[in-house]
């Protein structure tokens, strides 16, 4: 079951990358940050980016980018593979690999614009946008893990925030918080704006549905699907697609079980186990 969970964290076909090389290159985020301990836990990881993507689309010109201009709805398991790469780069990657990848990523939403149904334009590479994106981002993984894994201190919460600002600029999020108390601002302002939408059923729907983990495994999917939805910070949580959607009596202790043994289990030849590697190693004649 968590092998199956563990190969979400792998590149996506056609994407294989070794986090290994270049020998001491350091990543974008410290290797004895908070980071690198969070994203390192499958269960984990999977239930916050969920939440993270639950709060994109409450926000009327996020989740008409994301809706409209990706392949999520044609290809959830892939587009949630390539999501989850993308991650595993800012946080683990070496930096110069880091940078170029999300160079391409900025190059790639300077194409992506339009209105919303509400006649709002919008563009994705808009800094306001992107704050909401990268601050929903880290409050999604941060909570999981300290709800499901393992408590995080207050400092190891701003701590999330603040070292995920190399990456947040380069995408271009220059407002991103930089602090648990910054997320929060963020959200009561961002509160009235955040709205019902068909497309939350939608996405429910299919991420309880897609081929993301085999079918006898689909109940463990919606499970963590529902721990999702519990730890979604109001208005979210209790609009009219997500009420009573999260966990049921005795799940939540299921949950935090599966969390803290996929914790216990070795990363084998997964992204943290490759960078610890490689930030360990020492830098090679090319590299010094």
């Amino acid at each position: 079951m968590f092998k199956l969970i563990e190969d979400l964290m792998r590149p996506p076909a056609g994407m294989d990358f070794d986090f290994s090389q270049p020998a001491g290159e350091a990543a974008l985020a410290p290797a004895d940050g908070v980071s690198w301990r969070v994203f390192a836990n499958p269960v984990t990881l999977f239930i916050g980016g969920v939440t993270a993507v639950l709060l994109e689309l409450a926000e009327p010109s996020v989740r008409t980018g994301v809706w409209d201009h990706s392949s999520f709805q044609r290809d959830p398991a892939t587009r949630l593979r390539r999501t989850g790469f993308a991650a595993m780069m800012t946080v683990y990657g070496p930096r110069s690999a880091a940078e170029q990848l999300i160079a391409r990523v900025v190059k790639m939403h300077g194409h992506v614009e339009g209105l919303t149904p509400g006649g709002v334009a919008y563009q994705a590479n808009d800094p306001r946008l992107l704050d909401w994106v990268h601050a929903t981002a880290t409050f999604g993984f941060a909570e999981a893990y300290h709800r499901y894994a393992q408590r995080l201190s207050g400092t190891d919460k701003d701590a999330a925030f603040a070292e995920g600002q190399a990456s947040s600029k380069l995408y271009g999020a220059t407002g991103a918080p930089r602090s648990w108390a910054e997320w929060e601002a963020l959200l009561t302002r961002t509160a009235p704006a955040l709205e019902e939408s068909d497309i939350l059923s939608d996405f429910m729907r299919v991420m309880g549905a897609a081929p993301i983990l085999p079918a006898p495994m689909r109940w463990l999917q919606r499970l963590l699907v529902r721990a999702a939805v519990h730890i979604t910070p109001e208005p979210v949580r209790s609009l009219p697609q997500l009420r009573s959607r999260g966990l049921r009596v005795g799940e939540a202790a299921l949950v935090r079980t599966l969390a803290r043994l996929a914790g216990l289990l070795p990363l084998n030849d997964t992204p943290p186990a490759q960078a610890a590697r490689r930030v360990a190693a020492p830098p090679s004649s090319s590299t010094q």
